[in-house]
Formats: C-alpha cells, structure tokens, sequence
C-alpha cells in the first residue's frame, strides 16, 4: 500500500492543488494529513474543503485548534493571531465542526505507523522537533512509537533514527526503514516550506517496501501570495512564500 502523507498546508489553495497533482504520477492507495490546514494563508476554507475529501484521517494542529476554540493562543505574536480570528470569521459552519473533532493522533496499526501533528511525547502541547535533543524525548516512549512515527509543524523535512537508546539525525534523503530501529520523521510543508526552498513538500511511504520518499513540486506562489494580501492579513506571511522561510 501507498500513503500519501502531507501536513501543513496553512489555507495555501495552490500549493495544495499542485501537491494533489503530483500526487496523480504515485499511485497513493490512502491519504493522511498531520494537521494545520488553517492559519496564515488566503483560502481556509477552499483547503478545509479538499483536505476533507481527500484524507482518510487528518490530524489536528496548533492553528487548526487554535481556530476551534480548542486552545488559548492569546500568548501568539500579533500578527499570527490575526490570521487566526480571520480565520476563524470566514470558516463555514461545516468546515469549523470538522476542526472541532479532528483527533491529537491516529496509529495505522496494520502499517505500524504512528501519526501526530508535533511531538508524540505530549501531544496537546504541540511541540517541536526538529534537532536530535527533541527526537531524544521519544525514547521515553519507545513502545508507543510506531516503526514510523510521522509528523509536521515545524516546517521541515527531517529524519532521526531511533534505537532504545540512541538517535541519529539523518539526511533527508529517501530512504529504506530498518526492522531493528524506528522512525520519527517530520514531512515539511505544502503551503509554508521553511528550509529556503520554497516548493510545496509531500512525502510517500510505500507500506511493502518500507520505503519513504520526500517530493517537492513548484505552485503559483504569486497567486497564494496576492490572497494573504488581500484578506490584510501580515505582509510577510505573503514575502515569505517566494523565499521558503
């Protein structure tokens, strides 16, 4: 089986559509999103629409709560709570009900894959990781962890290995699962890549072979950028998507 794995789309309607495309030449079986479909972007509820008939199960981010009413974020920077209670004003009844019930987690128990939104370790409290010192809190938790363990939010496409007690930062490259360690993996960004490439991310795990890919395809940036702008929403969340920061 093929999974199509993808997370953060962040109301970016392009680069979610030129992901979707893309997706076509992979003969994906399911797809799985890690959450924050909502937050920054111009089209939140063109992006909750797809991502709600394209997924099996999608994840619940920060922004995805923080629009739900399931989080207190008066402590975000100004601008990003802007986006968020614009937002939050525009989602359809349908759209906001479907972020109210999206789940912390989902554990694909057949595949042995274990998908989150930030850290597996406390999982309301949307952490990052990004370096091995983050992925080194896992180990706390090794029987809870899948073989793969997939996530989002930072933005990044990472890859540590892990054993019981070790973690090794590896490229992030394509690459084949060995049975004896396991995975956590973070899938980077549909609509706000932030490694200076500013092509939309989405990743494939091919279930038989144990093989994980990372994919990266180029979108109308200047469309996405013109619909921040137009909702008034913070002038750099617009600049950023040309650069990938």
């Amino acid at each position: 089986m093929r999974l199509g794995i993808f997370s953060d789309v962040h109301a970016n309607y392009e680069a979610l559509s030129a992901v979707l495309e893309a997706y076509k030449q992979e003969n994906i079986d399911v797809y799985y999103c890690l959450g924050d479909t909502v937050g920054y972007g111009g089209s939140p509820n063109e992006c909750a629409e797809i991502v709600r008939k394209v997924a099996r199960t999608t994840i619940l981010g920060n922004h995805d709560a923080a629009v739900a009413g399931r989080m207190d974020y008066s402590y975000y920077y100004e601008a990003a709570r802007q986006a968020l209670d614009t937002h939050a004003r525009l989602l359809h009844h349908d759209n906001l009900r479907w972020l109210q019930g999206l789940p912390y987690s989902e554990r694909l128990e057949e595949v042995d894959v274990l998908l989150c939104h930030g850290s597996p370790v406390r999982l309301e409290e949307f952490e990052y990781i990004f370096a091995p010192e983050q992925a080194r809190e896992c180990l706390g938790i090794w029987e809870e962890l899948g073989h793969l363990t997939l996530i989002g939010h930072s933005h990044l496409c990472k890859v540590f290995a892990l054993t019981p007690t070790s973690v090794e930062e590896l490229p992030d490259f394509d690459f084949t699962l060995d049975p004896g360690k396991k995975y956590v993996v973070s899938v980077g960004s549909v609509g706000q890549p932030r490694d200076y490439d500013n092509r939309a991310s989405y990743t494939v795990y091919d279930t038989e072979k144990k093989r994980f890919e990372f994919k990266r395809v180029e979108y109308d940036v200047e469309a996405s950028a013109e619909k921040v702008l137009r909702l008034r929403l913070e002038r750099n969340f617009a600049q950023r998507l040309f650069i990938g920061v």
